[in-house]
C-alpha cells in the first residue's frame, strides 16, 4: 500500500499528477496523484468534502485544474475542453439519472449512440444492423433485455441507473467514471450493479466514487482514500481496513457515528 504524492504507473490508462483545484482561498484538492489501470475497477472513497466528486469534475473537464496534469494515454485532459475529452473515451455517469424519461429505453440509448446528431433527425434516420445489435447486446447487458420498448420514465430507480449506464457504454469509452452509482438502489439491485461493473470492466477502466463500504468491500480492486484534497493511501480494501490513518479519518467515523 502506498501513502504520498509520489503515484505514477507507465502502464496506466489515466494518470494524474500534482492536480491542484483551489476555489478563492480554499483547496478542494491539493496536490492530488492518482492513477488507474485498464479493465480495472477503482473506488475513490472519503469523508464528504475530500474532494473526491471535484476530481471526478476535473477528469472531465467541468473544473480547471490551477496545477498539475491529467494525461489520458498521451493526451493532457487539462488542457481539453469537455466535449473534447468525450471524443477521447472518457464517460461519465452523474449520481441522478438522466435520461429521456419520455423516450423508450432503446431510443435512449439510440440517442447516445452518436452524440453529434441532433434529436429528431436521429430518431427518424434508419438503423444499421451494426447499431441495431449494439442496442440489443447493451440492453442484455445493463439487465433491461425485456424492456427496451418500454418508456423509460417507467423504469426503477435502480433501472434508470443502469440505463444511463448503457448509455454512457454504449458510446465506448476507455475510461468510465461513476458517482454513487447505487444510491437510493435497493440491496437487489446493488448486487446486480456490482456484477454489472465486473462485465463493464473487460471492456474499460471503471472508476467509482461510493460510500457504501459493503459495496466498496464486494466489488472493488483497489481503493484510493482522499482526505482533505489530497491522497491518503491506497491499496487493496483489506490493506485500507487495516491502515490507522483511515480508520480513524473514514472508516473509523463511520462506525462511530454508526454506534452513537
Amino acid at each position: 500500500m502506498s501513502q504520498g504524492n509520489t503515484f505514477h504507473k507507465p502502464k496506466a490508462i489515466l494518470d494524474a499528477s500534482d492536480v491542484t483545484v483551489q476555489f478563492g482561498g480554499f483547496k478542494a484538492i491539493d496536490n492530488f496523484s492518482f492513477s488507474i489501470e485498464r479493465q480495472e475497477i477503482h473506488f475513490l472513497i472519503g469523508p464528504n468534502g475530500a474532494g473526491k466528486t471535484t476530481f471526478l469534475d476535473v477528469v472531465c473537464g467541468k473544473t480547471a485544474s490551477k496545477t498539475g496534469k491529467i494525461l489520458f494515454g498521451n493526451e493532457d485532459l487539462t488542457k481539453k475542453k469537455e466535449f473534447q475529452i468525450v471524443r477521447s473515451g472518457v464517460g461519465r455517469k452523474f449520481q441522478a439519472p438522466s435520461i429521456f424519461t419520455n423516450l423508450s429505453v432503446a431510443d435512449n440509448l439510440e440517442l447516445a449512440m452518436e452524440q453529434d446528431k441532433r434529436l429528431f433527425p436521429l430518431l427518424k434516420a434508419k438503423l444499421t444492423s451494426k447499431e441495431q445489435s449494439a442496442i440489443k447486446e447493451m440492453l442484455e447487458l445493463i439487465n433491461l433485455k425485456s424492456a427496451g420498448e418500454q418508456e423509460a420514465g417507467t423504469l426503477s430507480h435502480g433501472q434508470k441507473q443502469w440505463l444511463e449506464i448503457g448509455m454512457v457504454m454504449i458510446q465506448q469509452p476507455r475510461l468510465v467514471l461513476l458517482d454513487e452509482p447505487i444510491a437510493g438502489m435497493t440491496e437487489e439491485e446493488e448486487e446486480k450493479t456490482g456484477e454489472l461493473l465486473l462485465k463493464l470492466k473487460k471492456k474499460c477502466a471503471i472508476l467509482v466514487v461510493e460510500h457504501n463500504m459493503d459495496f466498496v468491500r464486494s466489488f472493488s480492486e483497489k481503493v484510493t482514500v482522499m482526505h482533505q484534497g489530497q491522497r491518503l493511501c491506497d491499496g487493496t480494501m483489506e490493506e485500507i481496513q487495516e491502515n490507522e490513518q483511515v480508520m480513524d479519518v473514514y472508516l473509523g467515523r463511520q462506525r462511530r457515528e454508526t454506534h452513537a
